[in-house]
């Protein structure tokens, strides 16, 4: 097992990191569960790991299930409200520890309701998506959907422990692996131009389950993320960068309904987008463009917008965006491979160009569920 931690002074937490964790979950998690434990978790992951969770705390806790729906569907105040109402209804008081079993969706929703529950309560997060394991599960950024627009609603509230099992990934379907695979890249590209080199070397390892390959990118990106979060956990300044690809991708995935296109394959599109820009503004040289497209596509994901969104929708959707300030979109833009800027003075015909190129007759097939 690998642990890192995430800097914040009396907030400061583990990110747990190694195979087999969820069966010895109780050890590690000891010093920071309270006795009441109420669980979130979904449909999809529930029949996998929820039993493990019950083997090892049902006997010195009091543990209660919510299971909500598969899905950025779920992501809503709908659910929200129906945890609230569980956890009252469980007789659950502020001592309480609210555990997030599932991937980003859980991990956001979850973490919301740990934040407003008797105006927080101690949230843990067992995240089992590669996605959620590398981005959202660290940082204590939490929320739901609105149908205005994705994480318009939530709070920052930083989790007691994080605990990543890289087991998980084995039951992981493929489109979902590749779209945990876009946050990874995305380190590489915006912080750590040696790791996009090894991911450039590493990638089919990573595709085909190699699990101690994918333990390091794990790590590695956990590692760039806590540094960050540390730096700026409400996202003043150099936190925004992690945002690579997007505001793009936000608009995505709004336009196409949640769910249509994963949120990993929606900011591998941005990502793809933010590089042409970069490359147009002769910040990032053509090759290193060219490398950026290939290790996306080597990855399994997609690299064009989808064809059918008119640019009228591309920029009602991203002046929706959380990163807007003062009536100005702010864009995320690669700087070399391994550095990124934020830049709110973007030509906005720049913009429609690149969004233009980033698609073509085939951009709207995003692979088969």
């Amino acid at each position: 097992m690998q642990q890192l931690s995430v800097q914040l002074g009396t907030r400061s937490y583990p990110i747990l990191v190694g195979s087999g964790l969820l069966s010895t979950l109780a050890l590690h998690l000891k010093p920071y569960l309270n006795q009441q434990v109420f669980v979130i978790t979904n449909e999809v992951v529930a029949p996998l790991y929820l039993e493990k969770i019950k083997a090892a705390l049902s006997n010195d806790h009091q543990l209660d299930i919510f299971i909500m729906a598969d899905g950025e569907e779920a992501k809503s105040l709908q659910t929200w409200q129906a945890a609230l109402d569980a956890l009252l209804s469980s007789g659950f008081s502020r001592d309480c520890t609210v555990l997030a079993l599932g991937g980003g969706v859980v991990g956001d929703l979850a973490g919301f309701v740990a934040a407003s529950f008797h105006r927080g309560v101690d949230f843990i997060q067992i995240p089992t998506t590669l996605l959620a394991q590398v981005d959202s599960s660290v940082g204590g950024k939490t929320a739901v959907n609105h149908p205005r627009g994705k994480n318009l609603i939530g709070a920052f509230h930083q989790p007691r422990a994080v605990l990543i099992d890289t087991n998980c990934l084995q039951t992981l379907p493929q489109r979902e692996l590749s779209a945990g695979l876009a946050e990874v890249i995305k380190y590489g590209v915006m912080a750590d131009h040696d790791f996009f080199s090894w991911l450039e070397n590493t990638m089919p390892a990573l595709v085909g389950l190699d699990e101690g390959k994918l333990e390091q990118a794990i790590v590695r990106s956990c590692a760039i993320k806590a540094q960050i979060v540390a730096a700026d956990e409400k996202e003043q300044g150099q936190r925004a960068l992690l945002n690579l690809g997007h505001t793009f991708g936000h608009a995505i995935e709004k336009a196409q309904g949640f769910g249509s296109w994963l949120h990993g394959e929606a900011v591998a599109a941005g990502i793809a987008i933010a590089a042409d820009i970069a490359c147009q503004r002769n910040m990032l040289s053509e090759s290193d463009y060219q490398r950026t497209l290939k290790l996306l596509k080597a990855a399994d994901l997609p690299v064009n917008a989808p064809v059918e969104m008119p640019w009228q929708q591309w920029q009602d959707l991203m002046l929706r965006d959380k990163k807007v300030k003062q009536g100005k979109v702010r864009f995320v833009l690669p700087e070399n491979l391994g550095h990124a800027v934020l830049t709110a003075e973007l030509d906005p015909e720049l913009i429609r160009q690149a969004v233009s190129r980033q698609r073509d007759a085939d951009s709207g097939k995003i692979h088969a569920h």
